[in-house]
C-alpha cells in the first residue's frame, strides 16, 4: 500500500511533467528550423551565382566594347515593288534592219562603208561594174538620138508642106515618127531611173553621149552598218544571200531574254520594263514587251521574252548581256532589313539578330522576299518596331561560333 502523498508532492510532480513537455516541444521546434535552414540553403548559394536566365544556344551576350561593332536599330514598314527579273543579251532590232542588196547583177569595184559605220540615207555603200546599166544607158542614148533626128525631119517636112513641096501622109508619118521617139526616150529614162540614176545624171549622159556603168548602191535608212560581206571583184546578184551590207536603225534594240516558265503569265505584251547592262552601272534604259514565245523550250523550261530597247545616245551593242526588270503589281508594303542585318547560314536559311535590351542578341530565322533600295523584304520571322542588328549580324554570327566551339 502505497503512502499517501500529500497535496504538495503532487504539485511538485505535476510541474516536473509540465516542464519536461515545454523542453520537448522547444527541442523538435529547433530541429524542423534546422532541417528546413539545410534543405534550402544550396538553392540560395545557386541564386547569388547564377545569371537570372541562362542563354540559349542562339544567343550572344556583348560586352561593352563589342556593342560599338554593331548597330540596332527598328524594323520598319518599306515598299517593295512586284517585279520580276531576267537576264539576256541586247542584239539588233531585226524589224529595222536592212539587207543591201545591188538591184542588178554586177562586180564591185568600189566599198565606201565599212562595219560599225554610221551612215545616212542614201549615202553610197559600193558600186558595181553593171552591164545592164550600161545597156541601159546606150539605149537612153539611142532614144534620145532618134528623138533628136525626128524632131529635125518633122520640123524640115513642116516648111517643105508650107510650100506643097511634100505631101500631107509625108508630115503625118514624121510626126508619128517624133512621137514613137518621144516615148522610147521616155521608157530609156525610166530604165536609167531604177538604177538610181537622177534626172540630172541622165541630162548627162544624154548631153556627152556617154555610158557610165558604175552603179551606185545607197543605203536604203539611215544606221549603222552591222554586217559587210562585199569585197572588191565580188560579184553580186539580186537578192542572192549573203547580203552585201547589213544596216540596222539602232535607235531601238532588242533584249532577248528567257524566262522560267513559272514566271511566264506575269508577262504581258506592251509592259513597260527597265534594262540594265554592266557596262553602264547606274544607267538604266526604258523598253516595252513586244514578243512573248509561244512555245515552251522542252529542254531549258523557259519561254523566249523578246522586248524593244530605246537607246537613243547609241551606247548599247548587239551580244551585251543585260538584266531587265519588269513591274507586274502595285508595290508590297512589308518590313524590311538591310542587307547587312541578314546572315546565310550553312543549311541555305536566313537569319537576323533580334535584341530586347541592345546587348543580348538572339538569332531567328526569318523569310526573306524581293530586295529594294538596299532593303531586304520579309515575310516571316520579325514584326515591325522589334529590334535588330542592322549592322554587324555576321560579327554576332561569328562570336557565336567562337563561343560554341569553346564550350
Amino acid at each position: 500500500m502505497f503512502p499517501r502523498m500529500t497535496r504538495g508532492r503532487v504539485a511538485i510532480i505535476a510541474l516536473i511533467v509540465i516542464a519536461a513537455a515545454a523542453y520537448g516541444a522547444w527541442r523538435w521546434s529547433e530541429g524542423a528550423k534546422h532541417e528546413a535552414s539545410a534543405a534550402t540553403r544550396p538553392n540560395a548559394e545557386v541564386s547569388k551565382t547564377a545569371p537570372a536566365s541562362a542563354p540559349s544556344k542562339d544567343t550572344v551576350d556583348l560586352s561593352d566594347s563589342q556593342l560599338a561593332s554593331v548597330k540596332v536599330e527598328p524594323i520598319e514598314d518599306h515598299d517593295f515593288p512586284q517585279e520580276k527579273e531576267a537576264v539576256g543579251s541586247i542584239d539588233f532590232n531585226e524589224d529595222m534592219s536592212v539587207q543591201v542588196f545591188t538591184p542588178y547583177q554586177g562586180r564591185i569595184i568600189g566599198l565606201f562603208a565599212s562595219v560599225g559605220d554610221d551612215v545616212k540615207k542614201g549615202q553610197t555603200l559600193f558600186t558595181i561594174d553593171s552591164p545592164d546599166l550600161l545597156q541601159a544607158e546606150s539605149t537612153l542614148i539611142a532614144a534620145a538620138g532618134v528623138l533628136e533626128l525626128t524632131t529635125r525631119s518633122l520640123t524640115r517636112l513642116r516648111e517643105l508642106y508650107k510650100t506643097l513641096a511634100v505631101a500631107q501622109r509625108d508630115v503625118d508619118q514624121a510626126t508619128s515618127d517624133q512621137q514613137t521617139a518621144e516615148g522610147n526616150l521616155r521608157a530609156a529614162r525610166d530604165s536609167v531611173r531604177l538604177f538610181g540614176k537622177s534626172d540630172a545624171d541622165i541630162d548627162r549622159i544624154i548631153a556627152g553621149r556617154t555610158a557610165d556603168p558604175t552603179l551606185i548602191v545607197p543605203s536604203p535608212i539611215t544606221g549603222r552598218v552591222t554586217t559587210r560581206n562585199a569585197a572588191p571583184g565580188l560579184f553580186v546578184q539580186p537578192a542572192n544571200p549573203p547580203a552585201p551590207y547589213i544596216v540596222s536603225d539602232i535607235n531601238s534594240l532588242w533584249m532577248l531574254a528567257d524566262v522560267p516558265e513559272a514566271d511566264s503569265p506575269a508577262f504581258r505584251l506592251g509592259q513597260q520594263l527597265q534594262v540594265r547592262v554592266s557596262a553602264f552601272a547606274g544607267h538604266v534604259f526604258d523598253g516595252k514587251i513586244t514578243t512573248i514565245g509561244a512555245s515552251v523550250d522542252p529542254n531549258t523550261r523557259r519561254v523566249l521574252v523578246r522586248s524593244e530597247i530605246n537607246d537613243p545616245q547609241h551606247e548599247l551593242r548587239s551580244g551585251m548581256f543585260a538584266t531587265f526588270v519588269i513591274t507586274v503589281g502595285p508595290p508590297a508594303r512589308s518590313p524590311g532589313v538591310p542587307s547587312d542585318g541578314l546572315v546565310r547560314e550553312g543549311d541555305g536559311t536566313m537569319t537576323v539578330w533580334v535584341t530586347a535590351d541592345r546587348r543580348r542578341f538572339n538569332r531567328r530565322t526569318v523569310k526573306i522576299g524581293q530586295i529594294h533600295d538596299g532593303y531586304r523584304q520579309i515575310l516571316e520571322g520579325v514584326k515591325v518596331g522589334e529590334l535588330v542588328a542592322t549592322e554587324g549580324a555576321l560579327f554576332l554570327s561569328n562570336a557565336l561560333a567562337t563561343a560554341s566551339s569553346s564550350d
